[in-house]
C-alpha cells in the first residue's frame, strides 16, 4: 500500500475516464455518477496519506522508483515531502467538489467528465513526479483537458479565453523546458532520493518588489470592479485571486522561514478560499444567469444561508484573524519584514483595498431591499449538493484558522531543510538534497 498509493491517485482517474467513454452519450446522469464515484478513491487515499506521513523527516516518502527510459536516464519516479503533499491532499479535496459543482453541465457530458478525470490525475501528477521528464509529461497533459474545458464549457468569450490560455501556458511550457534542458546539460543528476549536489543562485531581491507590486496592482484591479462597467463579481473574485498570489511570491523572495512556510501555507489557503469564492460564483450565477454586482441587492432576505457563506468566504479572502488566511499572509509579511522593508509594507497595506471591495461587494448584493426583478429570476436558496460543495472547503478555512498547525507541520522540516540549501547554495557552497 505504502509504496502503490501515488501510482493509484494518479491512475484511478484514469481508469474512471476509460471507463465513461465506454458508456452511452444519452447515460447523463450514469456519466456524472461514475465521474464522482473514481474521485473518491484518491480523496480516501489523499486522507490516508495525510495520517501516515512521517513529519519529522525531510526525504521523500511514499517513492516509487521504477527505469523508464533508461538512456536518458529518466525514470517513472514519484514520491512526496512535506511540500508537495500539501498540493496533493489538496488536489484530492478539490476534485469531488468540482465535479459537484459542475452537475449542472448538460452539453457533450461524457467529453467534459473525461477530460476533467484526466486533469485530476495529471495534477496529482504534477505535484508528485520527481524526474524532470515525467513532470513535463504530466504538466502538458494538465494543459491538454483545461484547454478544451474552457473552450468547449466555458462562458460567452470562451475561444478567446482558450487561445489566452493557451498562448500564456505555451510561453511557461517553453521556457520550463529550457530551464530543464539548461539543468540536464550543467548539472549530472538531480536526483532528491540519491543527494546529488547542485549549485543555486538566489533571485535578485527584484523578486520581492514584484511579489508586492502583484499584491496591490491585483487589489487595483479587484477595486477597479466596483466603478467600471460591467461590475462584473467574476472578474473582482480573479483579480483579488491575483492579488493573494502575490504574497507567495513575497514569502518565497524573502528566503526566511517564516516567509517560505507563510507562502506554502498561503498557496494551500489561496487553493480553499478561492475555490470556494468561484463556486459561490457560480451559484448564483446558475439561478440569475448574470454576474453583474449591482443587478443584485437584498440578497440576504432571499436567500440567508447562502450570505452566511458569502460572508464566510469574503472574511477568509480578507484575511480575517480567526480564518486561514490571516496566518499565512502574518507569516509572509513577518519574514518579508527581515529582507524588505518597503514592499512589505506595501503588501500589508493593500488589506485596506481588499477590505474596501470585498465590504462594498456585500453591501451592493446582500444589504438593503430585494430587487422587484428577483421574481421573474426565480432566486431559490442553496440546495443541498451546493452546500456539499461549499461546507467542507469552509471547515478547512475554520480548522486552519484557528489551527495551522495541521498543514504547517507537514511542511515544516522541509521548507526548513530547502532552506537552507537555497542560502547555503547562494554562498557558493555544495549542498546535497535531502
Amino acid at each position: 500500500m505504502e509504496h502503490s498509493v501515488l501510482s493509484l491517485m494518479i491512475f484511478i482517474p484514469i481508469a474512471g475516464m476509460v471507463a465513461i467513454l465506454c458508456l452511452p452519450g444519452q447515460a447523463q446522469d450514469l456519466v456524472k455518477k461514475v465521474a464522482l464515484a473514481f474521485t473518491i478513491p484518491p480523496l480516501l487515499l489523499g486522507i490516508w496519506l495525510f495520517l501516515n506521513f512521517n513529519r519529522a523527516t525531510p526525504e521523500l516518502q511514499f517513492v516509487v522508483k521504477v527505469p523508464w527510459i533508461a538512456a536518458y536516464n529518466i525514470e517513472y519516479f514519484v514520491g512526496v515531502d512535506g511540500i508537495s503533499i500539501s498540493m496533493v491532499l489538496l488536489t484530492a479535496l478539490l476534485c469531488p467538489i468540482c465535479i459537484l459543482a459542475a452537475w449542472g453541465i448538460d452539453r457533450a457530458v461524457k467529453g467534459y467528465f473525461a477530460l476533467f478525470l484526466l486533469l485530476d490525475a495529471a495534477m496529482v501528477g504534477v505535484f508528485c513526479a520527481m524526474d524532470f521528464f515525467l513532470f513535463y509529461i504530466f504538466w502538458e497533459i494538465m494543459l491538454l483537458p483545461m484547454y478544451f474545458l474552457i473552450g468547449v464549457w466555458g462562458g460567452p468569450r470562451r475561444e478567446y479565453a482558450a487561445i489566452k490560455f493557451f498562448l500564456y501556458t505555451l510561453f511557461g511550457s517553453v521556457l520550463m523546458l529550457l530551464a530543464m534542458l539548461a539543468l540536464y546539460f550543467s548539472v549530472t543528476t538531480i536526483d532528491p532520493g540519491t543527494g546529488e549536489k547542485m549549485h543555486f543562485q538566489l533571485a535578485p531581491y527584484f523578486l520581492g518588489a514584484l511579489g508586492a507590486w502583484n499584491i496591490v496592482y491585483g487589489a487595483l484591479c479587484a477595486l477597479a470592479q466596483c466603478f467600471i462597467e460591467p461590475k462584473d463579481m467574476k472578474k473582482l473574485v480573479a483579480y483579488s485571486s491575483i492579488s493573494h498570489m502575490g504574497y507567495v511570491m513575497l514569502g518565497m523572495a524573502s528566503f526566511t522561514p517564516q516567509g517560505i512556510n507563510g507562502a506554502v501555507l498561503q498557496m494551500f489557503n489561496h487553493g480553499t478560499i478561492t475555490a470556494m469564492l468561484f463556486l459561490i460564483v457560480g451559484v448564483i450565477y446558475d439561478r440569475a444567469h448574470h454576474r453583474r454586482i449591482d443587478g443584485f441587492g437584498g440578497l440576504a432576505s432571499v436567500m440567508p444561508v447562502y450570505t452566511g457563506v458569502m460572508a464566510l468566504a469574503f472574511f477568509a479572502a480578507m484575511g480575517l484573524p480567526g480564518l486561514s488566511a490571516f496566518i499565512s499572509e502574518v507569516l509572509v509579511l513577518l519574514g518579508a519584514w527581515q529582507r524588505y522593508k518597503i514592499p512589505t509594507v506595501m503588501g500589508a497595506a493593500t488589506v485596506i483595498l481588499t477590505a474596501g471591495y470585498l465590504l462594498w461587494t456585500i453591501q451592493q448584493m446582500f444589504l438593503g431591499k430585494p430587487r422587484e426583478d428577483y421574481a421573474q429570476m426565480h432566486l431559490s436558496e442553496i440546495n443541498a449538493r451546493e452546500l456539499c460543495m461549499l461546507i467542507p472547503i469552509g471547515v478547512v478555512v475554520l480548522i486552519l484558522g484557528v489551527y495551522p498547525h495541521a498543514v504547517l507541520d507537514l511542511l515544516n522540516v522541509s521548507l526548513l531543510n530547502l532552506n537552507k540549501i537555497v542560502l547555503a547554495a547562494a554562498q557558493g557552497t555544495a549542498v546535497a538534497l535531502h
